[in-house]
């Protein structure tokens, strides 16, 4: 039996720098960079650079 293969694109948080906990989940391809936006938190009324961290599993 053939191994599985990987997906190609994977899900991803962009969390807020302003620390509010606020964040958006994207897909980017998993050989692409790392993403980084900026883009509106309505925790502080503002736009505001995202960066990513890992989908993690809720458990």
């Amino acid at each position: 039996m053939a191994a599985k293969s990987k997906a190609r694109t994977i899900i991803v948080r962009l969390i807020s720098t302003a620390q509010t906990g606020f964040f958006y989940t994207t897909q980017r391809l998993r050989q692409g960079p790392k993403l980084s936006a900026v883009k509106y938190d309505p925790k502080v009324q503002a736009r505001v650079l995202f960066v990513e961290s890992k989908k993690t599993k809720k458990g």
